[in-house]
């Protein structure tokens, strides 16, 4: 806040809540000079749980490495501290979150299937969860179930923040304002779709799996699936639960036998996303939206932006597209206003 240099004069006895800095401050306005006394919080760094420890949960950690803001409060994970990698020596590793003390904001890299499992025990103890559930047919009814949750526990939920769903919708609705007739195309791939590859393994019978996204253009796309068989399963079998599937069900699947999934594996991906419309009343506008990425990594990325942005929203849930994206960066809103406007 801020407040004149003369009531600072009057009442040098001002109480800021502790931890704060007292900087004098000289303003140039319009009308007047005025020096002001700013009183700032002093950066408290945010306590993060990461929660499951698989390719997304290895890459959280790294962000949050990385991140200025953060305090790595420890992962939880089925196996607890039993047979702990070694990247994880310096951190608490627990089968129960609790066991962590305070936690601000718990990092989901579950399978999505028990994301909402997850955020409703999280929520309901007051703590603020990020997750990257990607089921698109079920964002809007995981939001309306957890938007409950959150309010009543005064927490923050921002559900299916990856890269799609997440940081590519954030693409997609302001292609919609700036050209609102007019079709978008979301064209994945080719790549691994870590979504995709968890669900076959889920499957019973799978030993281990791999699936591959082509786009064959127009938001059309080919699901590649590759898997192991574990014995006594016959493959026809298999192979038919997974093209059932809610995550297959819709597109062209096709399920191949191999030797080994290992030899396959790469976790590249990438998109194409394209917008062809009408701007006012001109048409024609053309816009694209290209990146070749490395899949979890990314997803870790956006997961530990949008924790950061989780701590200054009001309690409830939401998604990417109504989070203002300021907050998805740390630092002085102003100083970002001025590098990036």
């Amino acid at each position: 806040m801020y407040i004149r240099y003369e009531e600072y004069e009057k009442n040098k006895n001002i109480k800021a809540d502790e931890p704060k800095l007292v900087v004098i401050c000289l303003l140039l306005q319009a009308k007047e000079r005025n020096l002001f006394i700013k009183t700032k919080k002093r950066m408290k760094k945010v306590r993060a749980a990461i929660v499951g420890y698989g390719n997304i949960g290895h890459y959280v950690l790294e962000a949050l490495q990385a991140a200025p803001d953060f305090e790595i409060a420890g992962v939880v994970r089925r196996a607890g501290a039993e047979n702990k990698p070694e990247e994880l020596a310096n951190y608490a590793v627990v089968k129960d979150i609790k066991e962590l003390g305070e936690v601000d904001v718990a990092i989901l890299c579950t399978p999505t299937r028990s994301v909402e499992k997850y955020a409703k025990e999280y929520l309901a103890m007051g703590i603020n969860t990020v997750d990257s559930f990607d089921i698109h047919t079920g964002i809007v009814d995981l939001r309306r179930t957890l938007n409950a949750t959150a309010k009543k526990h005064k927490a923050v939920s921002i559900i299916s923040a990856g890269w799609d769903p997440g940081s590519d919708s954030i693409v997609r609705t302001m292609l919609e304002a700036i050209a609102p007739k007019g079709i978008t195309y979301t064209n994945f791939g080719p790549g691994m779709s870590m979504g995709h590859t968890v669900a076959v393994k889920a499957i019973d019978g799978v030993k281990a799996a791999l699936s591959m996204t082509i786009p064959t253009g127009t938001g059309i796309h080919r699901r590649m699936v590759y898997i192991e068989l574990k014995d006594g399963y016959k493959f026809e079998e298999v192979a038919a639960a997974i093209k059932a599937d809610p995550y297959f069900v819709n597109d062209e699947t096709h399920v191949k036998l191999v030797p080994s999934v290992d030899a396959l594996l790469d976790m590249g991906h990438g998109v194409n996303l394209t917008r062809k419309g009408v701007s006012g009343k001109t048409q024609n506008q053309l816009f694209e939206f290209n990146m070749r990425i490395n899949n979890p990594a990314l997803t870790a990325q956006v997961l530990v932006c949008v924790a950061r942005a989780s701590m200054k929203q009001q309690p409830g849930c939401y998604t990417m597209v109504e989070v203002p994206v300021i907050d998805l960066l740390p630092g002085d809103r102003e100083e970002w206003i001025g590098h990036l406007v």
